[in-house]
C-alpha cells in the first residue's frame, strides 16, 4: 500500500507534459502488449506506423524542446516498472519509439538476435544519435543487429 501511495505522489508531483506522456506510455504499453498477442507482430507494427505517421502529419505530438528524449525514456521505463503486468523488450521498445517519434525525435527501433545456449534469442532497442536508450546494462551489445534500418518499421523488400 505504501508504494502504490507514493507511487501516487510521484505521479501528481511530475509536470502536466510528463504525466502526459507517463499515461501515454502506461496506454500504450497496455495497448501493445494487447495488439501484438491478437493480431501478430506483423499487422500490429503496420498499424503502430499508421497511427505514428498520422500523429506526426497532424502535428498532435508536443515539440522536442519542451521535453527531454532521455525523460520520456525515464517515464516510459517507469510506466513498464508499475503495470500490473510483464512488458518485454518489443513492446517497451515500440512504445517508446513512437513517443520518441511523436515529440519530434529521430529515433530508431532496432532489432539483433544471437544464439544462446543452441536457442535463438531476439531483442529489440531504441537508438538516437547511434546511442542506445532503453538499455541501461547493455545487452544489446550481446545481440547482432539486423542487416538493414528497421526505422521506419517498414518490411523490406527481398
Amino acid at each position: 500500500m505504501r508504494a502504490i501511495i507514493q507511487s501516487s505522489r510521484t505521479f501528481w508531483s511530475l509536470k502536466t507534459a510528463e504525466r502526459d506522456i507517463a499515461c501515454a506510455a502506461a496506454i500504450g504499453l497496455t495497448i501493445m502488449w494487447l495488439g501484438l498477442r491478437v493480431f501478430g507482430f506483423l499487422r500490429w507494427k503496420e498499424f503502430v506506423v499508421r497511427r505514428v505517421r498520422r500523429s506526426i502529419t497532424m502535428g498532435t505530438g508536443r515539440a522536442s524542446s519542451e521535453i527531454s528524449a532521455n525523460r520520456i525514456m525515464r517515464l516510459e521505463a517507469a510506466a513498464a516498472r508499475n503495470l500490473f503486468f510483464a512488458t518485454n523488450c518489443l513492446e517497451q521498445s515500440l512504445v517508446l519509439w513512437s513517443l520518441l517519434r511523436r515529440n519530434g525525435f529521430p529515433a530508431d527501433l532496432k532489432f539483433g538476435a544471437r544464439k544462446q545456449a543452441g536457442r535463438f534469442e531476439a531483442h529489440a532497442w531504441v537508438e538516437l544519435n547511434g546511442c542506445a536508450l532503453n538499455n541501461e546494462t547493455d545487452s544489446h551489445q550481446q545481440f547482432v543487429p539486423f542487416d538493414g534500418e528497421v526505422t521506419s518499421m517498414e518490411t523490406q523488400p527481398e
